[in-house]
């Protein structure tokens, strides 16, 4: 029982992954389209001091937005800052603390943000982590369920006021959640979101994948039945050659680094779809899409079912006490 709980996830897992390489090897990159200026918006990336989070401040730093780069580490998310603001960019970077594996430390950076005043027209969940041997977080939570999903899930929250007030018809504000292609082996065990009665660090990580698909589909219809402006949209990179994979079985690097440089994606490749649902004009309007490789794709049947997306969400609430976990267009939950 134990050896089929860990060997399944991990085979469902790397299946995943060989057809992403077979999709990667006989279809080029996606390329950017020209996008509109940015300037006068404001936008946030968490984990955006290296890979592909550092590339997508940096492209809509380019466009001429404020970018609010999020991290926890000072020194890589400083020179990410000067790195961006040297080069000319028509708008500016700036770095702010945050720990995504301490719910207090989101709680903390949110206000911290909110106390400045500015608007927020662009939020990017892409701060993440994969195959991590088991963990628990100072709150007590498996380490990819946190870091992964529920950080960002308690993150949106507690800033989507300002992302409904900052966005307009015509120019909505945009919610963008990282996901992955192993969301397609993902499940949700609501009675076990914390992996305790066996513990796969594959089905984890698919496990927090499939959440923000899940959660990117309920906060969208709640947002369009409210008639607020703002979309909501999963983005997915593909197989991109970053720090991500430094957890991987020896084998499997050596693998990976006999295939990287030749079928993987670059970081600023696989950034490139984030900042194209952050700022394409055809997007404009447009929420509840899986996108990968530039175009809108059907994720896993899992993901559409509504009764789990709203018992995702309702346990979610509870898990970062949020009071009042509202209900399909019900008023937005108290984030205090």
């Amino acid at each position: 029982m134990w050896l089929l709980a860990v060997l399944v996830p991990l085979l469902r897992l790397y299946l995943c992954g060989l057809r992403v390489l077979w999709y990667q090897m006989i279809h080029r990159s996606f390329t950017l389209p020209v996008l509109p200026k940015q300037k006068g918006r404001v936008g946030m990336v968490t984990g955006g001091t290296r890979g592909m989070g550092f590339e997508t401040a940096r492209a809509l730093a380019h466009l001429g937005m404020h970018v609010i780069i999020a991290g926890n580490e000072r020194e890589e998310g400083a020179a990410a800052v000067r790195r961006i603001n040297a080069e000319g960019a028509q708008g500016k970077a700036e770095f702010m603390f945050v720990d995504l594996t301490s719910l207090a430390s989101v709680r903390h950076f949110a206000q911290s943000f909110r106390d400045r005043g500015l608007p927020l027209h662009v939020l990017v969940n892409n701060a993440g982590t994969m195959l991590v041997p088991e963990r628990r977080t100072e709150d007590g939570f498996e380490f990819h369920w946190s870091l992964n999903y529920l950080s960002h899930f308690l993150l949106t929250n507690l800033l989507l006021d300002l992302l409904q007030k900052s966005g307009r018809r015509g120019f909505c504000s945009r919610i963008i959640n990282m996901s992955s292609a192993t969301h397609y082996a993902g499940e949700i065990h609501l009675d076990d979101l914390n992996r305790r009665i066996c513990y796969s660090s594959h089905g984890a990580y698919a496990q927090s994948k499939l959440a923000l698909v899940l959660f990117t589909y309920y906060l969208q219809e709640q947002l369009s039945t409210g008639g607020f402006p703002v979309t909501v949209n999963a983005v997915d990179p593909g197989m991109v050659d970053t720090a991500l994979y430094d957890n991987l079985w020896t084998l499997a690097q050596v693998l990976k680094r006999l295939v990287a440089k030749i079928l993987f994606r670059t970081p600023a490749e696989g950034a490139s779809i984030s900042v194209y649902a952050a700022a394409a004009a055809e997007l404009e309007g447009v929420g509840s899409c899986y996108l990968y490789n530039g175009l809108k794709t059907r994720s896993s049947e899992l993901s559409y079912d509504s009764e789990l997306q709203e018992q995702l969400w309702k346990k979610s609430c509870q898990l970062v006490g949020l009071q009042g976990p509202r209900g399909r267009g019900g008023p937005a939950p108290d984030a205090s």
